[in-house]
């Protein structure tokens, strides 16, 4: 009766069995978290990662384990203040359910009477950021490297109905092989239609947010757009001294590309950094497959990226799993301390 072996699954419909399965996972973590309970004194604190509107990063060393993790220490009063309640109950939410080999993984969280604590896994590479104003910019090779992991991850947190909304070099960490981990989900949220928030980068939001429109998923893939045009030029593509500048001249979409750039990536930012939704490579039909098959990534080998199985064009210099060399210095301040429990009922659900 011919051949009995089962036919081998082409890429495209493994790709699609792994986002299904990822997203029974997320939506059975993100409606049944596993709590992970710690305290403040399980903690050794080393240094300042970095600073927040609302707090500080620090690197952090459990006592028993002798792991090293990224403590998030977020101010209670100021997250109050600044109106951010539900975005930060969303992004821990949002956080300990994603599983993902490009996204930054949650490890504990925790509050005490002034801060609320998210433990996350510590990327010793440090920012992108730092790396690409070094440099001055990468070359397309390296851009194109980078490039592909955020677009498996925008297609990863689409297909659980979630938009990213801050995507900059300063929210992408490198590991110690040199791939990335996008780090920060302040702004994360769920759309399975359209959501109205002004929020994000001035250089990266899209037109319709500017706009007040309405905007969808798409504005990621603008973003995405952005960034590898940042990478590869050193600056965006929209830049001026002043915000409402910076609005102007994205709300127009006009820009110029270095006479450095190949007419492949020229063609594929034509069609990331496009107004016309109707045209937005990312947002239409064939969604993503659009970017993935696009010229620009013909010679790359999407699941060797997926796997780690490609040579980084950038192996960061990490001396342990503790090093923090690669991160900037920071003024130390102590953490508040307070016999009153603030804002108890706020973020009881934290």
């Amino acid at each position: 009766m011919g051949n009995s072996h089962a036919p081998k699954k082409c890429i495209s419909e493994e790709i699609a069995e792994y986002l299904e399965t990822a997203k029974r996972n997320y939506l059975e973590n993100y409606e049944h978290p596993v709590k992970k309970p710690a305290s403040l004194d399980e903690f050794k604190q080393l240094r300042t990662l970095g600073t927040g509107s609302f707090g500080r990063v620090m690197l952090v060393q459990h006592k028993k384990s002798s792991d090293f993790f990224a403590l998030k220490i977020l101010d209670k009063a100021k997250i109050i203040k600044l109106k951010q309640v539900q975005h930060t109950l969303n992004e821990k939410r949002i956080l300990q359910a994603v599983d993902f080999p490009f996204l930054i993984r949650l490890e504990y969280s925790f509050k005490n009477e002034v801060y609320l604590f998210l433990g996350l896994e510590y990327v010793s590479g440090g920012e992108m950021f730092s790396y690409l104003r070094r440099k001055g910019r990468f070359s397309e090779s390296a851009a194109r490297f980078y490039a592909s992991q955020v677009i498996l991850a925008l297609e990863y947190l689409h297909y659980l109905d979630l938009i990213y909304r801050d995507l900059k070099p300063e929210n992408i960490l490198l590991d110690p092989l040199g791939y990335i981990k996008i780090a920060d989900f302040g702004f994360v949220k769920h759309v399975k239609y359209r959501t109205y928030t002004l929020c994000g980068t001035p250089e990266y939001l899209a037109p319709e947010i500017i706009q007040s429109k309405g905007y969808t998923k798409a504005v990621d893939w603008w973003a995405a757009g952005v960034l590898i045009y940042e990478m590869v030029a050193g600056h965006p593509p929209f830049f001026a001294d002043e915000p409402i500048e910076i609005y102007e001249r994205i709300v127009i979409g006009k820009f110029k590309f270095p006479s450095h750039f190949s007419s492949d990536l020229k063609d594929l930012l034509r069609n990331l950094i496009q107004s016309d939704l109707t045209r937005r490579y990312g947002n239409l039909r064939n969604g993503v497959h659009d970017i993935k098959s696009h010229k620009w990534f013909s010679h790359l080998d999407w699941l060797m990226i997926f796997k780690k199985e490609v040579t980084a064009p950038l192996i960061p210099n990490c001396k342990g799993p503790g090093d923090a060399t690669n991160f900037e210095r920071y003024r130390e301040e102590p953490l508040k301390k307070s016999k009153i429990n603030k804002f108890e009922a706020e973020f009881a659900d934290f």
